[in-house]
């Protein structure tokens, strides 16, 4: 998978034609795009909006402007299209207006759908790492304890908890190395926690 960099940059490669990057596209925002969609009808169809958009954006990319925001753009037809769908039903109509009136400002922004399935890898990778070496990090980077305070309570040496950590990170990356990239760009709280 191509490394999503710059937006300038990843429009650029996708007016050439350049299928890494329009995989790495596809890659990362169908997701939050599915979820996003899913707010007004179920997933099945919302992934087929999706779908369709990453299809448009595809037979549309030589005509993509380097200036414009790709995030925005797809969030914005997806939105449009699942507004669409909504509309020719009128009791769909009537939970989505229930819904848009309480949720609007997080509907309306796209980080909040690419947070949330950042959260949920996080969460899975890190539900994976040995009990000892979880229990270490979570000590570490949600407690804010020393590596001395924990050795302490786990009753093990300064040296133990710092190999637990460290082994902790780096199975943690290698779960997640291939959105990294996400995390740095959307979710700043999560790089931090993976940072050494």
């Amino acid at each position: 998978m191509k490394m999503i960099s710059n937006n300038s940059q990843i429009i650029a490669r996708l007016r050439i034609g350049d299928e890494g990057y329009f995989e790495s596209v596809y890659k990362t925002f169908f997701p939050g795009l599915c979820s996003f969609s899913s707010q007004y009808m179920p997933l099945e169809e919302a992934k087929e909006i999706v779908q369709e958009t990453m299809l448009w954006l595809w037979e549309n990319r030589t005509s993509l402007i380097p200036e414009l925001s790709l995030k925005s753009l797809l969030f914005t037809i997806v939105k449009n299209k699942s507004l669409n769908r909504v509309t020719q039903n009128a009791t769909k109509s009537k939970v989505y207006q229930t819904i848009e009136k309480k949720y609007q400002q997080q509907f309306n922004d796209p980080d909040f759908y690419l947070q949330k399935e950042l959260m949920s890898l996080f969460n899975e990778a890190l539900n994976k790492l040995p009990e000892e070496f979880r229990r270490a990090f979570e000590m570490n980077r949600f407690e804010k304890l020393t590596h001395k305070e924990i050795a302490e309570q786990l009753k093990v040496s300064p040296q133990t908890i710092n190999y637990r950590i460290g082994q902790a990170l780096k199975i943690l990356r290698k779960e997640l190395k291939d959105y990294l990239p996400l995390f740095f760009l959307y979710g700043a709280t999560f790089w931090a926690i993976l940072e050494r």
